[in-house]
């Protein structure tokens, strides 16, 4: 068998620009602390950093309305069922605007009960409110956002992550220079740039989905009944992504929660070390996206033979980069770490702990791509007990090894990738055997 078959190329068609586009998010990172970290005081990036962190954690937990519109997108596709593919972009967007309102209306009583929760500096809690206060004014769109990316993803629309991602993060830096150096609006410019880049991407968006829906001859007509129609299924499938999303994010917040607990230089070598599973992320969830939509679409036409090839070639292509990852990790890690901390101690504590991030690409590599054979199959309620069981061992690793210290904490995160690509694929292997994958 070629190495590079006609479906590695398509998966490669999807994948390249979702990783591309998965590269400006840490940019305008980068830029979002160069341009407030000029200003004269910490306390401004301070209340960005905790107002930033409150907000992606509580949008993070709403991560569902992309991928559950991408599969059920990507089925209605592979079906070329044209009804379903407008109820698919219709229901979870009318979601999404309704989620929107409700973060506008909550976001000063959420804004406040979660600074009391971080405790720290007023002055800093007073910025972080600020910034809250007018980030969540861009709440619709930006979970309107979400929505049309998934839905461009699942009709598989492979420029749609590229032009949305560098068009908002491009508007977003442009503004952040305007606003907080020229305008001198500190904070307050920060969160206001970010709204709007996120409104601007909205239009362009929309313009986007509207090209997909003429090119696919649905009118409007049809998009004004498909609204109606089997509500309960999205709002199932949603329930058990945002539970799925919810165990994700507190294992890795308790990460580092609990390196504090050990010592102020373990929860900092730990933000450092994190920085090699975020990057790995960013390229991994590029085929996983990929395989969300092939394996989607290969559901909603029922065919098998076309769900191997793409699971087939998603394994071949994916692991190739994570051993490139590895390989990477285990000559440059220590260059690696140089780069993003100049202070020794630091720099040293850090080298006894590489040897996780150097198999950690290719242990989670599989949980990643199975994420996407199972968003494509709409199957969250399995992807919910598979996190559980995760999440289960990771904590049971924790509280049974602290004599470990901070390898303790790598080994659970290790634990926690394991489990969740071996269940997935347990549940996945039984299916395949019974012929119920294509029933949901």
């Amino acid at each position: 068998m070629r190495f590079l078959t006609a479906t590695d190329k398509n998966l490669w068609r999807l994948a390249l620009p979702m990783i591309l586009s998965n590269i400006t998010v840490p940019l305008l990172g980068l830029v979002d602390t160069a341009v407030i970290g000029h200003l004269d005081s910490p306390i401004y990036l301070g209340g960005v950093a905790v107002g930033t962190t409150i907000t992606s954690f509580l949008f993070m937990l709403l991560l569902f309305l992309r991928m559950s519109t991408t599969g059920l997108t990507a089925q209605a596709f592979g079906a070329n069922n044209k009804a379903a593919l407008a109820r698919a972009l219709t229901q979870p967007l009318m979601l999404a605007l309704l989620a929107g309102v409700i973060f506008i209306f909550l976001r000063d009583p959420v804004s406040q009960l979660a600074t009391r929760l971080i405790g720290g500096n007023p002055q800093v809690l007073e910025q972080a409110t600020l910034f809250i206060h007018i980030r969540w004014l861009s709440a619709p769109a930006t979970l309107a956002n979400l929505v049309i990316l998934g839905w461009l993803l699942g009709v598989q629309y492979a420029r749609a992550p590229v032009i949305l991602l560098v068009v908002g993060n491009l508007v977003n830096i442009l503004l952040d220079l305007w606003l907080v150096l020229g305008l001198h609006w500190e904070v307050a410019g920060a969160a206001t740039a970010t709204a709007l880049a996120e409104y601007v991407t909205l239009a362009v968006g929309i313009a986007m989905v509207w090209r997909v829906l003429a090119l696919r001859g649905i009118d409007m007509a049809l998009i004004k009944q498909s609204w109606r129609g089997d509500m309960g299924r999205l709002l199932r499938l949603n329930r058990d992504i945002m539970l799925r999303s919810l165990m994700l994010q507190l294992c890795f917040a308790s990460l580092t929660m609990l390196g504090a607990r050990i010592g102020p230089d373990v929860v900092a070598v730990n933000a450092v070390l994190l920085m090699f599973i975020t990057f790995t992320a960013y390229a991994l969830d590029g085929f996983a996206y990929a395989v969300e939509a092939f394996a989607g679409e290969a559901h909603g036409a029922k065919d098998g033979s076309k769900l191997m090839h793409v699971w087939h070639a998603a394994c071949r292509q994916a692991l190739l980069v994570a051993i490139i990852f590895s390989l990477i990790y285990a000559v440059f890690g220590v260059q690696i770490v140089s780069l993003l901390t100049s202070i020794n101690a630091l720099r040293l504590m850090a080298d006894r702990y590489l040897v996780w991030q150097i198999i950690m690409p290719l242990i989670g590599v599989w949980c990643y791509l199975l994420d996407g054979m199972y968003i494509g199959a709409t199957r969250g309620r399995e992807m919910r007990n598979s996190m559980t069981i995760a999440a289960l061992g990771y904590f049971v690793t924790l509280f049974t090894l602290p004599w470990l210290g901070n390898h303790a904490l790598w080994l659970a995160v290790m634990v926690f990738l394991s489990l969740r690509g071996l269940t997935l694929w347990l549940i996945w292997r039984r299916h395949w055997q019974r012929k119920t994958w294509f029933s949901v």
